[in-house]
Formats: C-alpha cells, sequence, structure tokens
C-alpha cells in the first residue's frame, strides 16, 4: 500500500476522534457528521494549529451547517442540465464530467455537498461510458474537465483508461482536471502518477489553495512534479468567511502560488450551497479584496473574482470600478484611485465618411 493510500485509510470520519487532541465536545457535530460526511487525513489534520483557524474550519464539521435554511441544495441546477448522469453540459464548447464521488478530504463549503462521498453519488464504469458516448456524439465538445469528488483518487488503471479514451475522441483538444488532491494529499501526486498523466498533453490541472498554510514544502514538491511535467497548474479558491475574507491574507496566498509555479485562475464568491451559508461573504467585501490586490502585488497574481450564477447561469466576472466614463475621453481610475484620461479612437466609420466629404470638396 502506498504511503497516499495509508494516509486516506487513517483519515478521521467521525468528530469524537479529535476530543483528545484537541479537547472539543463531539456530540454538537455528531449529527452535521451524519448528514454531510466527514473526512480528514492525518496530513491535513496536522495543518490544524488551533481549534477554529482556517484549517479547521474548512475540515471540521459544525453546528451551522445543519441550521442553514437560506441556501439550496444545487443552487447551480447542476441537475437539470445534465444531459447524461454525472455530466453537465452548461457551456457551448465544454463540459463538466463528474468521474470520482470521493475526496481526499470532505471540504465544508464543498458545491456538490448534497451529495459527494454520499450513497446518492452514484459513478460507475456504466456512467463513464455514457459520458464518453455523449461527448463523442457532440462534435462541439472541445474542452472537457474532469470533477468529481476528486478525478486524482482513481485507480491508476482507470483514471488511464479514461484519459485515453478521452483522448481518442478527435474533437476533444483540451482535458483539464479539477482536483484538491495537491493541497490536501500532496502525497497523490507520485511520480508514476505524473507519467500517466503526461501523456496525455494538452492537459491542464485546476487545483484548490484557499490559504498560505495550505502552501508546505510537500504540497510545493507536488505542484513542482506536476509543472516539471509540462502540466500547467491554475488555482481556483473561494472565498470564506474566517478562513482568507482578509486582503492581507489573500495577497499572502497569491503570491505564495506563483512561487510554487501555480497560476492564480479564479475567486469566487462562495456558492449559495445548503449548509454553507456561515462560510459566505458579501460580494463588497470581494470587490475590496481584488482591489487591494490589483496594483499592489504582480498582475500574474490577481485572479478573475467571479459569482458562478444561481440558477445555471455560468460565471460571471466581478471587479471594481475602474472606468468611469466612456466616450471622446474615457475616464479611469487606477489602484491608488487616482484619476486619469485615455483620449479614444475615432470611429472608423465616422471618420471614412468625413474623408468621403472633404474629397467632394
Amino acid at each position: 500500500m502506498e504511503t497516499w493510500q495509508k494516509l486516506l485509510q487513517e483519515s478521521v470520519t467521525h468528530p469524537e476522534k479529535l476530543t483528545r487532541r484537541f479537547g472539543v465536545d463531539p456530540t454538537p457535530l455528531a449529527d452535521v457528521a451524519e448528514r454531510y460526511p466527514m473526512r480528514v487525513n492525518p496530513y491535513y489534520l496536522s495543518l490544524i494549529k488551533s481549534v477554529g483557524d482556517p484549517i479547521w474550519r474548512q475540515a471540521v464539521p459544525a453546528e451551522e451547517e445543519i441550521h442553514d435554511s437560506v441556501c439550496p441544495a444545487d443552487p447551480l441546477e447542476e441537475e437539470n442540465q445534465s444531459p447524461v448522469p454525472n455530466l453537465v453540459h452548461r457551456y457551448p464548447d465544454r463540459v463538466l464530467f463528474l468521474v470520482s464521488s470521493e475526496c481526499a478530504m470532505y471540504c465544508r463549503f464543498c458545491t456538490r455537498k448534497r451529495k459527494v462521498g454520499g450513497e446518492s453519488m452514484v459513478i460507475t464504469r456504466q456512467t463513464i461510458e455514457a459520458g464518453l458516448d455523449y461527448i463523442r456524439s457532440h462534435s462541439e465538445i472541445r474542452d472537457v474537465i474532469l470533477s468529481g469528488g476528486d478525478p486524482l483518487l482513481l485507480a491508476a488503471e482507470r483514471l488511464e483508461w479514461l484519459l485515453r479514451e478521452l483522448r481518442a475522441i478527435p474533437s476533444v483538444e483540451i482535458i483539464r482536471i479539477g482536483t484538491r488532491v495537491p493541497v490536501v494529499l500532496p502525497q497523490r501526486i507520485t511520480p508514476a502518477l505524473v507519467r500517466i498523466l503526461r501523456r496525455f498533453h494538452p492537459l491542464f490541472i485546476n487545483t484548490h489553495f484557499n490559504h498560505p498554510d495550505e502552501i508546505t514544502d510537500t504540497a510545493a514538491k507536488a505542484c513542482g512534479r506536476l509543472v516539471d511535467a509540462g502540466i500547467p497548474l491554475g488555482n481556483q479558491c473561494v472565498l470564506l468567511r474566517g478562513v482568507n475574507d482578509e486582503p492581507a491574507v489573500m495577497k499572502r496566498l497569491m503570491q505564495k502560488l506563483l512561487a510554487i509555479r501555480v497560476k492564480p485562475y479564479y475567486i469566487y464568491q462562495a456558492d449559495m450551497v445548503q449548509g454553507t451559508d456561515h462560510f459566505r461573504t458579501t460580494v463588497e467585501e470581494g470587490i475590496e479584496i481584488i482591489r487591494a490586490l490589483r496594483g499592489h502585488t504582480s498582475g500574474m497574481g490577481v485572479p478573475a473574482y467571479v459569482i458562478d450564477a444561481p440558477g445555471g447561469g455560468g460565471k460571471i466576472p466581478i471587479l471594481p470600478d475602474y472606468l468611469q466614463s466612456l466616450g471622446d475621453e474615457v475616464v479611469l481610475k487606477n489602484f491608488l484611485g487616482e484619476t486619469y484620461t485615455y483620449r479614444n479612437a475615432a470611429d472608423r466609420v465616422d471618420v471614412a465618411e468625413q474623408n468621403a466629404v472633404n474629397d467632394r470638396y
């Protein structure tokens, strides 16, 4: 058994196992873990410095999860945009393909909290075959995002078979993998796994660091193995109350990501997922974080801040109001709040018409 498999096997799956180490009363959390599964492997557990810190909040059940009366179970309406089970076709040229029902850790803020790790998420060879058949029959699909659960928890043989099947479809140009394994179980990124992945370029991986303390030497080494194999890495983090909702924390996260060769890609406003309302911040707070990043750190470290629209509307970018007015002169505001004017280009049609008039006279 490999190290990562042993760590997974030794995961904490019930709050009572936290009592001896952290001195917490597990009784109020037992009902939460019964409804929303808990799994925290020893590696990620070792990153917790104190009860209630940013790592704890992401990993350990909280009573607020079962008292959420605000958020719906499936806010992005993935089920209504699934032409076959476990495949979401929302955008014209790409699909989200759910190929694993398990994660190395069950994040308390998960978008698919309603089913990941539970009996309602059924993924089999047959459901994956049905997804592959759908992709083969829709030639407009050029980009496939593998998700779940976590695709990198699949057995090596299953993952290799799946990637080979996708790469054999002529219309599929890009394969992407969404995974939190480099963050919560970096030991899974073995040389053997990397040898499999590097055979299926162009292959991209988006991972999910939410806090600077998650960027350990072990995580950096895992990311380095992937990048050295020619696999571009992006990071999609979620804005979470009590985790990364301070501008200084988010700025440090972005800087540390670049230092380990991971490109900040998105900051998501937290989805309105049932059981996660206590994590949600205001949109104004998100805008302030982007304002604190832009101009104050490298442009490479400024991700897009987006809201994945409830009802299945897709990702919508949110920006501070840098553009003040349009017209012959464009009035702009920079990251320091200073105003600048840019003279707009003349309308090319109007110029052509004026030249024609001048020629007649």
